[in-house]
């Protein structure tokens, strides 16, 4: 092979290695772009799970607030599951069980992503844990304990899916209240509930010594909240109805 010959393999080599390395760098650019966008499309998936679940978040706290009167608010959903679970709120004193309502939660799931509202208060619970971004009705204070308790009447809410349609649910709460006051004694509040920890601090911040117990014995804990002293206490007992438009 002469010399020009040797030169020219060489260069042919050389130039067969750059675009095969070329094409290597144009494949691991595509592998890491798709690694980009399967990344960048999981963070924007979560992130409107995370905004659906703090705007639920919000609408559940207009429903169930202490506002007086009749009042309305429509939680729209896109995505997820919304349904009305049975929970229990005691009120109990030295003797036992004074007062016990089936209050029931209504509960919203998308993913990773739930809220709950039960007795008054909202639950939001994600991969970062559970926390209460809406408070409950118990409010102790000069001697007396007030406890609010919206009772939930659904119709139609259990375990409704969108099924990938518009889902509009309204909660209504009526104008019917039940009042009982009661002498004054040393009471404790017992909250059945999967997220014990976030009912924990709420009340802890509320001046409470907390406990947990599995009242009725069914598998969900109630965290009971003891408050220092004897109380003369209010039982308010709000009705509130729910109804619910799937396709709106």
């Amino acid at each position: 092979m002469s010399a020009d010959s040797a030169v020219s393999a060489s260069g042919n080599d050389r130039a067969q290695t750059a675009v095969v390395g070329v094409a290597l760098l144009l494949g691991i650019t595509v592998l890491a772009v798709g690694g980009l966008t399967a990344t960048a499309g999981s963070i924007v998936e979560d992130g409107a799970a995370s905004a659906a679940a703090t705007r639920v978040a919000d609408d559940f706290g207009t429903a169930l607030g202490p506002a007086p009167g009749e009042r309305e608010a429509t939680v729209e959903l896109a995505t997820g599951t919304i349904q009305v679970v049975n929970r229990t709120v005691w009120l109990l004193d030295d003797e036992g069980v004074v007062w016990a309502g089936h209050a029931g939660a209504i509960v919203y799931a998308d993913g990773g992503q739930r809220v709950t509202g039960f007795a008054g208060a909202v639950v939001q619970s994600d991969d970062r844990g559970s926390r209460v971004v809406a408070p409950s009705r118990v409010a102790p204070a000069n001697g007396t304990l007030y406890v609010g308790v919206p009772v939930l009447n659904a119709s139609g809410a259990d375990g409704v899916s969108t099924g990938g349609h518009r889902l509009a649910m309204t909660l209504r709460t009526d104008a019917r209240t039940e009042r009982v006051d009661l002498p004054a004694s040393s009471y404790r509040i017992g909250i059945e509930t999967p997220t014990p920890a976030a009912w924990e601090r709420h009340l802890q911040e509320r001046g409470a010594t907390t406990a947990r117990r599995d009242i009725d014995g069914d598998g969900t804990p109630s965290v009971v909240a003891s408050f220092e002293g004897e109380r003369t206490a209010y039982l308010v007992v709000h009705d509130v109805r729910l109804a619910v438009e799937v396709g709106r």
